[in-house]
C-alpha cells in the first residue's frame, strides 16, 4: 500500500515475515499545539492468529493506549500489567517489554507539557510505571474512551472525533506553560554540556528547572539530557540498518564503554545483546514513523510551539 499523506492523516504499511503493521499518525487540532506527539492508530495482524509479538520500547514520554482485539502483556522496571484495554504509562527511562497479539489500537503521546496540562500527577510519581489506566487515579478520567475506541464496529473517524472531543473538554493551560515549552525546546536541543548551561538557556535557576523537571517530565535534568543523547544513538542505530553502534553512537559519549554503561541503564542489557533480538513491531513502526512524521521517536520529537 502506498503512503497516503492528508491534512489530517498519513498512513505507512510495513511488511514483516507472518506479519504486516499499519501505522497511521494524525496530526493533533491547532488548539492542541505542543501537548501532544501524535493521536496514532496501529493495526497489527499476523498469518497465524494465535501468533504474538514481541519486542522493547524505548525509553519515552508518557501514553495511553486503547487496544481493540489483543490486550498487550507488558512491563516497565517492577510494574507489571495484562489483559487492559486501556493501557497508560508515565514518562519512562527504562524500556517497555511488551508482547502482543492481533489488534488494532489507538494511542496518545503526551508531552510535557499535554501532561502538566491533563495529568493531576507529578510526572515524576508516575515515573517508569505502565498500568491499567482504568484503575489508576491520575488516568481514570480517560477510561470511558475505551467504549468508543475500542469497538470494532465504530468508525475511525468517530474514534477520533471522540479523542479530539475529549482533549478539548479535559485540557485546562497553567501557569507554568511557557517554561514547559521552554525547557522541552532546550532538551531536544541537546547542545548543553551541564544542568548550569541547560538552566541558563532556559533563563531559570538551577533549582526551578529540577522544579519543573520533576513535576512535568518525570525526571532529573541530568537524566532527562542523557536519555535525550541515549535516544538520539538508539534511534540513529535502528533506522541505519547493518550500521554498527559506533557509528551510530552521539557525539556527546566520550567513549564506547560509557555509551554501552549508558545502554545497560536505559536498556537493562548491552548493546550486543539488544542487537541480537527481533524487532519486529518497533523497526516498522520507528521507520514509518520517521518517514511520515520526521522524527522516529517521541523523545526526539520538539514542543512544535
Amino acid at each position: 500500500m502506498a503512503d497516503v499523506a492528508t491534512t489530517k492523516a498519513v498512513r505507512g504499511d510495513t511488511p514483516g515475515a507472518g506479519y504486516r503493521l499499519q501505522a497511521e499518525f494524525r496530526e493533533p487540532p491547532p488548539q492542541f499545539e505542543g501537548c501532544f506527539t501524535t493521536f496514532y492508530r496501529l493495526t497489527l495482524e499476523v498469518d497465524d492468529p494465535g501468533a504474538r509479538q514481541t519486542d522493547y520500547l524505548q525509553p519515552e514520554w508518557g501514553n495511553i493506549r486503547f487496544f481493540c482485539g489483543n490486550a498487550p502483556e507488558a512491563g516497565i522496571g517492577a510494574t507489571q500489567v495484562s489483559g487492559a484495554r486501556f493501557v497508560a504509562t508515565g514518562p519512562s527511562a527504562l524500556p517497555c517489554r511488551f508482547t502482543l497479539g492481533p489488534v488494532r489500537m489507538w494511542g496518545v503521546g503526551l508531552l510535557p507539557l499535554g501532561w502538566a496540562r491533563l495529568i493531576d500527577a507529578d510526572a515524576s510519581a508516575c515515573a517508569n510505571m505502565i498500568c491499567d489506566g482504568a484503575a489508576h487515579p491520575a488516568f481514570q478520567r480517560f477510561a470511558y474512551l475505551s467504549e468508543t475506541l475500542c469497538d470494532p464496529a465504530a468508525d475511525v473517524e468517530a474514534q477520533y472525533d471522540a479523542l479530539v472531543a475529549a482533549m478539548s473538554r479535559l485540557l485546562r493551560p497553567t501557569r507554568d506553560d511557557a517554561r514547559i515549552r521552554r525547557i522541552h525546546a532546550e532538551l531536544v536541543n541537546g547542545e548543553h554540556a551541564s544542568v548550569h548551561d541547560l538552566a541558563d538557556a532556559c533563563a531559570m535557576s538551577v533549582r526551578t528547572l529540577e522544579r519543573l523537571c520533576a513535576r512535568y517530565f518525570g525526571f532529573s535534568p541530568k537524566l532527562l539530557m542523557r536519555r535525550q543523547r541515549f535516544m538520539r544513538s538508539l534511534t540513529t542505530y535502528m533506522l541505519q540498518r547493518g550500521s554498527r553502534w559506533t557509528e551510530a553512537m552521539d557525539a556527546h559519549y566520550h567513549d564506547q564503554a560509557q555509551f554501552t554503561r549508558e545502554f545497560h541503564e536505559f536498556m537493562t542489557m548491552n548493546p550486543s545483546e539488544y542487537a541480537a533480538l527481533d524487532h519486529p513491531i518497533l523497526t516498522s513502526f520507528m521507520e514509518a514513523r520517521a518517514r511520515i512524521w520526521g522524527s522516529p521517536a517521541q523523545t526526539l520529537d520538539p514542543p512544535r510551539a
